[in-house]
């Protein structure tokens, strides 16, 4: 039992037995180190020459990949702390789609210069009160170094750029050209929303055989045998209710005496069928995409009328469906008419590795596109998909925000030369927290020439010298040189610097300002708090996080 005091000879109890307790420059210590090695967990996967991490579940199940947050969402993470720089890459990958590496091992090094800096007893407050202050002018030096950003040929660098090192290094230029003309379809008054662009993915083909579908496929097939298996120039019905006779709504008892009202019954069914076909037959419609299910004999008299017809149809399919082909979604056969059709140039029935799949294509304008990915193997189409939403992300980005930064650690070494010179101009002890917030953006460019062989101080030494003369001087890990990255085609949305050092920066602030650490469980249960228990007197040991 956890017990802080006496009174009267008899123990006051506080919390319940099994709970435990941290606090103080052991608890700070302690969150701190779990920081450190989370970063260092996913480091490595950092650049184009960055390794990947296999990473095997309970059930066995393989996922091959160097996506930062892939990585850390596979992990079962359970120190609280670690767990606080987990949302920080998710946050990232939400806000931008790319860069969660880059903020995770941002916060890791904010935290380990923060440890040198209590070590000199410099107050946590006053380090978070530096860190923000650096944060807000990292924010302004990123806008004075960023790039106006708007030709199609800087989108396609962009995107080239985020996939570079992920497994599609053989394939990213025509896959950079699919993402971009995705993005720029889906495109709506300078706004784009992601979910409009479809992945299918299919290994047992090369990465070249990718493609670029101005509409939307549907892993399904015709409901029946007898349909036509393409239809051009479709019109498209789309229906979110059943092609069945529903079942009356209160229990109801039909008594039959003679065999001419059952034959009278199912023919009455049959003619209600019958009449709701015809009423699709009627509206125009070539193609039927159903949400719900399709009676057999529905199925038999759509088949009769020449229309190819799928059922069970996803509800986020349909979406996509109505905006690719202008369709609007019907949920009462009878509101249907000519009107709420939707066109498509060609629907088919296509055999992909053996599936059978529909293919909606050759739509005018379409607000909603797919992307058929392919691969060799399923381990392989995973980590392309990966990169393609990393690409994605950073077009759409940068069609948002017009701007751009040089890639290859220029943007960062760019920013910690402009914080280490607004440090001179503070007073008090926030002057080294800034300073430290500095040197800690300088572990991108350091990383990356770790991860690909080369001397990170030489890389830094002379990441510094040239950035004396230009800023967009960064480190080409191909060559080993410091190069001008924006003219390489090196470029990286401002967005996700952005997102990466600001979230980084506050989850580092949150993080600092813990010091008691109180877990507790119900009675007679010992509390998981991945390894705090007992770090009072070992500082430099490190917390289980899996």
């Amino acid at each position: 039992m956890a017990q802080l005091g006496q009174g009267q000879g008899q123990p006051i109890i506080i919390m319940p037995e099994g709970s435990s307790r941290v606090l103080g420059r052991d608890a700070q210590r302690m969150n701190i180190l779990a920081g450190k090695v989370l970063a260092e967990t996913v480091r490595t996967t950092l650049g184009p020459k960055g390794m990947d991490k296999m990473l095997v579940d309970g059930l066995g199940d393989i996922v091959v990949t160097n996506d930062g947050v892939t990585i850390l969402k596979e992990m079962d993470i359970e120190h609280p702390a670690a767990k606080m720089l987990v949302e920080v890459a998710k946050t990232q990958e939400d806000e931008v789609g790319d860069g969660t590496t880059t903020a995770v091992i941002i916060a890791g090094e904010l935290l380990k210069k923060a440890e040198s800096l209590l070590d000199m007893d410099i107050h946590p407050t006053i380090i978070a009160m530096g860190y923000r202050q650096a944060a807000e002018k990292s924010q302004e030096i990123l806008n004075v170094i960023a790039i106006d950003a708007e030709d199609r040929e800087t989108l396609l660098k962009v995107a080239m750029t985020a996939m570079t090192g992920k497994g599609t290094e053989k394939a990213r230029e025509p896959l950079a050209e699919l993402v971009v003309g995705a993005v720029k379809q889906v495109e709506d008054d300078g706004e784009i929303d992601q979910d409009h662009i479809k992945i299918e993915k299919k290994d047992g083909a090369t990465i070249d055989d990718s493609q670029l579908v101005n509409g939307v496929i549907i892993d399904k097939e015709p409901v029946h045998p007898g349909m036509p298996k393409k239809v051009e120039d479709a019109r498209i019905a789309l229906l979110n209710s059943a092609i069945e006779v529903k079942e009356t709504e209160v229990d109801a008892e039909i008594r039959i005496t003679d065999p001419a009202q059952m034959q009278a019954f199912i023919e009455q069914e049959e003619q209600m069928i019958k009449d709701m076909v015809n009423k699709i037959a009627d509206a125009g419609a070539t193609v039927l995409f159903c949400q719900k299910g399709i009676d057999d004999l529905a199925q038999h008299y759509l088949a009769k009328a020449g229309i190819m017809a799928v059922r069970r149809v996803k509800k986020s399919d349909m979406e996509k469906l109505a905006r690719a082909t202008g369709a609007t979604v019907v949920s009462n056969i009878e509101d249907l008419d000519f009107e709420d059709l939707g066109l498509a140039g060609s629907v088919a029935e296509k055999k992909i590795s053996g599936e059978a799949m529909i293919f909606v294509e050759d739509c005018k304008d379409p607000k909603s596109v797919t992307l058929l990915i392919r691969g060799s193997t399923q381990h392989v189409v995973d980590e392309i998909e990966r990169a393609i939403e990393d690409a994605i992300g950073v077009v759409a980005a940068t069609i948002e925000d017009g701007k751009v930064v040089s890639g290859g650690g220029a943007a960062e070494i760019s920013i910690a030369k402009g914080l280490k010179e607004y440090a001179d101009t503070i007073s008090g002890r926030e002057q080294l927290a800034v300073t430290a917030f500095a040197e800690a953006l300088e572990v991108v460019p350091k990383t990356l020439a770790e991860n690909a062989g080369l001397d990170s101080i030489d890389a830094l030494v002379d990441l510094r010298a040239a950035h004396e003369k230009s800023l967009y001087m960064g480190l080409n890990v191909f060559t080993g040189d410091v190069t001008d990255m924006y003219r390489a085609g090196v470029i990286e949305p401002h967005r996700v610097k952005k997102q990466a050092i600001q979230s980084a920066a506050e989850a580092a602030e949150m993080i600092l300002r813990i010091d008691d650490v109180i877990a507790s469980t119900g009675a007679g249960k010992e509390p998981d708090m991945g390894g705090m228990e007992g770090m009072g007197g070992m500082p430099g040991g490190m917390p289980p996080m899996m």
